[in-house]
């Protein structure tokens, strides 16, 4: 077990992640004013700009989380900047789930920050430090949402209004994956500590290859329709339909040319 010390730098914002949120704010007004003469490129850069700025505050959330609880290696990581390159698998942490949005429109839990488990007393704090993660989705999706289910899209932009929709049905698909109880998602992690050690050792070795069961799993139709359908339910009792999420990902993916029913939408 390795002992850390302390430095301001361990918590300075990282200039990598600034830049992140920089390139969400101006391409997100880009899209709100129609600056951009393809607004799809706007929306592109916005939303996957955003995507990764809630990728960096979901690892965030479990780095901050384990500090309090007694890890105090986080802040020497790194994992306090909010800088994806600090993350363990930067390939699994940010390009991956970024490839998958472009693919399928599915939002892919991220990699990981490695925490001492060792360092941490009591179940309750180990399920804490997991379930961090996907509850900053869920906060990410409740704040994305906010004007659809407030009632006050008057006066937002129909692209903003789908470029908004989209982003909230990745957040919804990042936390609902997440949190299932799955070796290798932080579902599992919830309810890890309150398992017995012989059931432990014995799911261990199934971690590494968790997310890939899980999207084996959502190849087949019938899983595939029942996830979505959930999804879906989700996102309208949040106020979204699914002209809004199907419009945005279609203006997001603007290398197939314009959508005639989107641009027609009101």
């Amino acid at each position: 077990m390795t002992t850390a010390t302390a430095r301001p730098s361990d918590r300075r914002i990282s200039p990598v992640f600034l830049g992140i949120l920089a390139v969400a704010a101006v391409t997100g007004w880009a899209t709100w004013t129609g600056f951009a003469e393809q607004p799809g490129v706007a929306v592109f850069f916005f939303v996957t700009a955003a995507w990764v700025v809630s990728l960096c505050l979901h690892e965030y959330a479990h780095a901050r989380t384990a500090l309090h609880s007694g890890d105090i290696s986080i802040g020497a990581k790194g994992y306090l900047t909010l800088n994806p390159l600090k993350y363990t698998h930067a390939l699994l942490s940010i390009v991956l789930p970024v490839v998958f949005v472009i693919m399928g429109g599915i939002g892919l839990p991220g990699g990981a920050v490695f925490i001492e488990r060792g360092r941490i007393q009591g179940r309750w704090r180990h399920s804490l430090i997991s379930a961090a993660g996907p509850l900053t989705n869920v906060l990410f999706a409740v704040v994305c949402t906010a004007p659809f289910w407030l009632d006050a899209l008057d006066g937002v932009p129909r692209d903003f209004r789908y470029a908004l929709a989209f982003l909230a049905l990745l957040q919804v698909t990042a936390a609902i994956l997440n949190f299932l109880p799955v070796p290798g998602l932080d579902g599992y992690g919830v309810i890890e500590p309150w398992l017995s050690y012989d059931i432990r050792r014995q799911l261990e070795p199934f971690a590494p290859f968790g997310l890939l069961f899980v999207f084996a799993l959502l190849w087949l139709p019938a899983l595939n329709g029942a996830f979505f359908d959930m999804v879906d339910a989700v996102l309208r009792g949040l106020g979204i339909d699914e002209v809004d999420t199907y419009c945005g990902f279609e203006l997001y993916r603007f290398w197939q040319g314009t959508n005639e029913y989107c641009s027609v939408t009101p």
